[in-house]
């Protein structure tokens, strides 16, 4: 089998680690070192259409300012006639989301360093004027080493959209994480805002659930505002306490981030992150990199070759550096992205997928061994839209990435299990072990 392969300047681009509205997010090589990395690419007309050309901007600044062990950071930006490229560090672990998914909740002290790495992010990036906005396990990344991450700056804010008041007041972020004074619209302090998210997810990995979490958004909003919620029998007495004290509706006498860190609780095991601050991306770069100037566009080479993961790649896209875990042994697992194997013929497994995928109602869309499925029914978050790519890993063996690229994360489990039962005689040795997210 064969695709095209394209190569942006000194980076040749692999296959897809994300898809959001405006953006794909794929991961890459750089040719002269060997570096992996992952590559946020943007169309500049959809952009433009868009009217988010300074948000782009803000978010490029935003990660520019940041450099802390603990965030994701911003290798470089590149541009060519068509298209924004902007450098990310690739982390390879997943995110906190996935993790909490496929283990369940996580025992206190695994909990804590995870909460004592974002503290201390969310502090330096508050420090530099930055509130992150869209604080979730989704946007929390671990590293090889199960150190967090920090990613998504897309919805931060920076100084100069502080309003003479010396407050905010664009509400955004999701809504079981947003603090009561971002729901109430009356402008907010978004470091304040920050920590309250901080304290959801802090929750979130001792209990395995969301402190808030209604269906109907008004009755999820009253109890955000009254911080209605009940702490698990399991919660230790120091944590409730500090818990309690981050979900204070009133963000004049919530705890700050100075009292989080001298918390007895917080300081057990602590270790203050240690790093030097590199050299940041020039802000005439990126403007460089939105104008009409031909001086500094990099240069897009299509090729065609086969697609063959090596063993990195494999290692990569396995949720930890563990080949045990390699193919989805759980297949019953299904997260916003899965894998599955069969031994099969590439072109047999595509006409496959195709057939059940227009059984099951979807519109599909065919081209180079990837697949696109689009919904015909308007869910909870709109259509649900999926995105498969099959790889050669073997001369028998073939991977399918499923992955969702739009709509409800559950609808896609249920969607998955469907699709997983139309294609069982195609997959490789598979282990039903039935679960679902909540």
């Amino acid at each position: 089998m064969s695709t095209q392969r394209t190569r942006v300047g000194k980076y040749e681009l692999g296959r897809v680690l994300g898809e959001g509205k405006f953006s794909k997010v794929k991961y890459a090589r750089n040719m002269e070192n060997g570096e992996s990395v992952a590559i946020k690419i943007m169309e500049k007309d959809t952009l433009l259409k868009q009217k988010m050309v300074q948000q782009i901007k803000r978010e490029i600044s935003t990660m520019n300012l940041i450099k802390h062990p603990n965030v994701v950071q911003l290798h470089e930006v590149m541009a060519s006639k068509k298209r924004i490229y902007i450098v990310l560090e690739f982390v390879m672990g997943g995110d906190l989301y996935n993790k909490i998914t496929h283990h369940g909740r996580l025992k206190e002290n695994e909990a804590r360093k995870y909460f004592q790495q974002l503290i201390t992010a969310v502090d330096y990036c508050h420090s530099r004027g930055v509130s992150h906005r869209d604080l979730k396990p989704e946007n929390l990344l671990l590293d090889s080493y199960g150190n967090l991450k920090v990613s998504d700056f897309g919805l931060s804010a920076l100084p100069q959209q502080v309003r003479e008041d010396g407050l905010l007041h664009t509400a955004c972020g999701t809504p079981n994480y947003v603090a009561p004074e971002v729901i109430n619209d009356k402008g907010y302090d978004g470091a304040t805002a920050d920590l309250w998210s901080c304290g959801v997810i802090l929750f979130v990995l001792m209990a395995g659930y969301l402190p808030f979490d209604e269906q109907n958004i008004m009755i999820l909003y009253k109890k955000i505002c009254k911080a209605d919620f009940k702490h698990p029998l399991w919660f230790s007495s120091s944590a409730k306490k500090l818990i309690s004290r981050i979900f204070d509706p009133n963000p004049k006498t919530r705890i700050t981030v100075p009292e989080i860190i001298k918390n007895e609780w917080f300081q057990k095991d602590y270790m203050p992150p240690k790093f030097q601050e590199d050299e940041n991306v020039g802000l005439n770069e990126i403007d460089v990199v939105f104008s009409d100037s031909e001086e500094h566009l990099v240069t897009e080479i299509k090729e065609t070759r086969p697609v063959f993961m090596n063993a990195f790649e494999l290692i990569s896209v396995s949720e930890v550096l563990n080949l045990g875990n390699m193919f989805e042994q759980h297949m019953g697992l299904v997260k916003r992205q899965t894998k599955f194997t069969s031994k099969h013929p590439a072109e047999e497994i595509i006409s496959k997928i195709e057939e059940a995928a227009g059984s099951l109602g979807f519109n599909v869309k065919k081209k180079n061994y990837k697949v696109k499925l689009q919904g015909a029914n308007i869910g909870r978050k709109g259509s649900l839209s999926v995105a498969i790519q099959l790889f050669e890993v073997a001369p028998s063996l073939c991977m399918v990435e499923v992955q969702k690229a739009g709509g409800d994360t559950l609808e896609f489990s249920e969607f998955y299990n469907k699709l997983s039962s139309a294609l069982k005689d195609i997959v490789w040795k598979p282990k039903v072990n039935k679960r679902e997210i909540t």
